[in-house]
C-alpha cells in the first residue's frame, strides 16, 4: 500500500473480521497462552469477566499487521508500544489506525512516529500507543 507519511496524515485503517472463538483457540496454541479466560466461559466468569476475552497480544498483532502492511518493503518498524485500554470479546470487529505525529530526516532514512489505536465497531478504544517507523528517504514525499 502506497503511503506518503506526511505530518498529521491519517494512516489507512485495517478492519479485521469479528473475533471468533476458533481464532482465540488458534491464538492460544500459536502463542502458548492457554489461560482459560480466553477460551472457557465458565473460567472467565469465575474470574469476574462477563465471558471469554481475546488475548491482548492478539489485538496488538492486528495493529502490527496494519503497520507492516503500511511499510511493505519501504522500511522497518523500529519501536512500538501500546497500552491495553479495554477488553475484546468474541464477535468484536476491530479497526486499527493512527496518525503521523512526527517525521525527521536521518540520512538515508526518514524517522516517522505515529500514534496508533485499535477500536471496536462501537468506538471503544481497546489499544492506544505509538510506533516509530524508519522509511527509506527516497520513498517518502
Amino acid at each position: 500500500m502506497a503511503f506518503s507519511f506526511a505530518l498529521h496524515e491519517e494512516l489507512p485503517t485495517l478492519t479485521k473480521p469479528p473475533v471468533s472463538r476458533i481464532q482465540l483457540v488458534q491464538y492460544a496454541g500459536a502463542s502458548g497462552d492457554f489461560n482459560p479466560i480466553h477460551t472457557v466461559d465458565e473460567e472467565a466468569i469465575a474470574s469476574g469477566l462477563p465471558g471469554v476475552i481475546a488475548h491482548g497480544m492478539l489485538t496488538m498483532a492486528f495493529v502490527g499487521q496494519l503497520l507492516t502492511d503500511l511499510l511493505g518493503e519501504q522500511g522497518t518498524l523500529r519501536h512500538w508500544q501500546v497500552r491495553f485500554r479495554g477488553m475484546v470479546f468474541p464477535g468484536d470487529e476491530i479497526t486499527c489506525g493512527g496518525r503521523v505525529k512526527e517525521r525527521a530526516e536521518e540520512g538515508a532514512v526518514t524517522r516517522v512516529v505515529c500514534d496508533v489505536f485499535a477500536r471496536t465497531r462501537d468506538e471503544r478504544v481497546v489499544i492506544a500507543g505509538e510506533a516509530t517507523l524508519m522509511v527509506a528517504t527516497q520513498d517518502v514525499s
